[in-house]
C-alpha cells in the first residue's frame, strides 16, 4: 500500500476506510490497468497499479526513455455508443484496397451506412490507377496486402503524395498488429486512423466516431485553405 506521494513525498495520511476502499479498487484492476488518486498536499496525479505505484514520467526520463501514451481504451465500442448517431453527411467516394473476404464486405456495410460510395479493389497497381481519375475523399489499405507495410508500394504512394491532394483524403490503415483508434500510431504511419482486424465487426461505430472528430480537427483549417485558393 503506498504510504507517500512519489512527487512531494508527504504521508498521504489515509484514513482506513479509505485504505480499505483503495484495496479493493487495485484488486479488481485488470493486468495493465491502473487508478489515479490526488496527493492532497501538491496536487499532483498518482497513478497506481496493482503492484503499487506506476512508473511517474520523471523516473521514466531518469531510466533513459520516454513512454509512449497507452492505446485507448476501447470498452465502449460493445456498448454501442455511437451507434444511434446519424450518419456523416455529404460524404463521397471511398476506395477499399483489400482482398475480396468476408471481412471486406464488413467494410464495404460499414462504410456505405456513413453515407461512402465504395469502390473496392485487389491490387496496389489497380488502386493507384483509380486514384489517378477520381479524387477520393477516403482510401482504406490492409497493410498487409503487399507483404511488409514498410516495402508496400501503395503505402509508399500515400505517403509521398503532394500535400495538395493528400489533406483531402482520410486515410485508414487495418491490420492485426494495429490498435484501434490509437492516433499515436496512425501518426506514425502516415494515416488517418487504423483500426485492428480484430475489431472490424465495429468498423461502422469506429468511422462514426473518427470522421466527426477528423472533421472537426481539420475541417477548419481545408475551409480556411479553400477560402485562399489553396488546394
Amino acid at each position: 500500500m503506498i504510504r507517500n506521494c512519489p512527487h512531494c513525498h508527504t504521508p498521504l495520511r489515509l484514513s482506513d476506510s479509505q485504505q480499505a476502499q483503495l484495496k479493493k479498487a487495485l484488486a479488481a484492476l485488470a493486468p495493465g490497468k491502473q487508478i489515479t488518486i490526488r496527493c492532497p498536499n501538491c496536487k499532483k496525479a498518482i497513478r497506481l497499479g496493482r503492484n503499487g505505484p506506476a512508473e511517474t514520467p520523471a523516473a521514466a526520463t531518469k531510466a533513459g526513455g520516454v513512454r509512449p501514451p497507452a492505446p485507448p481504451d476501447l470498452d465502449w465500442l460493445k456498448t454501442g455508443r455511437f451507434q444511434g448517431e446519424e450518419k456523416v453527411e455529404d460524404v463521397p467516394m471511398a476506395l477499399v484496397l483489400f482482398a475480396d473476404s468476408p471481412a471486406r464486405e464488413k467494410i464495404r456495410e460499414a462504410m456505405e451506412s456513413v453515407g461512402y460510395q465504395v469502390m473496392t479493389v485487389e491490387t496496389a497497381d489497380e488502386a493507384m490507377e483509380r486514384m489517378r481519375f477520381v479524387n477520393f475523399a477516403c482510401v482504406v489499405f490492409h497493410s498487409s496486402m503487399e507483404g511488409s507495410l514498410d516495402n508496400s508500394a501503395f503505402h509508399r504512394y500515400m505517403r509521398q503524395m503532394a500535400m495538395e491532394r493528400r489533406r483531402y483524403i482520410f486515410y485508414i490503415l487495418i491490420g492485426q498488429k494495429f490498435h484501434t483508434l490509437y492516433d499515436l500510431e496512425a501518426l506514425a504511419t502516415s494515416a488517418n486512423l487504423v483500426v485492428a482486424e480484430g475489431d472490424l465487426q465495429y468498423f461502422d461505430i469506429i468511422l462514426r466516431k473518427a470522421i466527426p472528430a477528423y472533421e472537426e480537427l481539420f475541417g477548419p483549417i481545408l475551409e480556411e485553405l479553400g477560402a485562399q485558393g489553396k488546394r
